[in-house]
């Protein structure tokens, strides 16, 4: 799936096909642009499609610390690289149980704390060593694509709601051509086809595909 591909089914959805450049409505720059608008209203609305395992280097000494630049949230701490496994806690109950946490002696963490108003943050236990690097996994803000790359972001599954996207902005800013139907129309498939992925998880990632356990015979 390249965005290449995506303009061109958005130029035929929208009768814009015509092979002088100088009159078609849309250029391929504001169409790329559109494009790209789509991916990260995607990654917003659905950020586990954009999900990602990578290193997090932790901050010397502390025990906050924050995800890569390109991350939009947090969603998993697996281990520390190298080392050991880290078990998710809840920092209220460790501010009960060990109110000095964050002031022991650093080395190596053994759990991980989210941070409750900030998705690009979390907390360690204890505070973390020099050079101290986590793997794992956040959402990640989708690139900054050519017209000729290759979107390895998505599946091309993904191919029909990104130009659902797509028309939807260009049929909102066509002030000479616009539909406000046809617009809220593409805005509607597009929003569907995220919420039915989701939705299939249901079926596709629980053991008993999404039923009661009582109720399967």
């Amino acid at each position: 799936m390249t965005p290449a591909e995506i303009i061109t089914e958005v130029r035929e959805l929208c009768h814009d096909t015509d092979t002088d450049a100088a009159l078609q409505r849309f250029e391929d720059d504001a169409l790329l642009g559109f494009v790209n608008q789509t991916l990260k209203r995607m990654a917003l609305m659905r950020p586990d499609l954009f999900a990602y395992v990578g290193e997090i280097p932790c901050t010397d000494g502390e025990v906050i610390h924050t995800a890569p630049a390109d991350s939009i949230r947090v969603m998993e701490i697996f281990r520390i690289q190298g080392g050991n496994a880290l078990r998710e806690t809840n920092r209220e109950v460790l501010d009960q149980s060990v109110p000095s946490w964050p002031t022991v002696t650093a080395a190596a963490a053994v759990n991980w704390m989210r941070h409750p108003r900030n998705n690009n943050r979390f907390f360690t236990y204890p505070p973390a060593p020099a050079s101290q690097v986590l793997i794992g996994e956040y959402s990640r803000s989708p690139s900054g694509y050519a017209i000729g790359d290759t979107i390895n972001d998505l599946p091309d599954a993904y191919f029909t709601a990104v130009v659902d996207g797509t028309m939807f902005l260009a049929q909102s800013v066509d002030d000479e051509h616009v539909l406000a139907q046809r617009a809220a129309m593409f805005q509607e498939s597009f929003m569907n086809s995220l919420q039915a992925n989701m939705e299939a998880r249901v079926v596709t990632d629980l053991e008993q595909g999404g039923h009661d356990k009582k109720e399967l015979p």
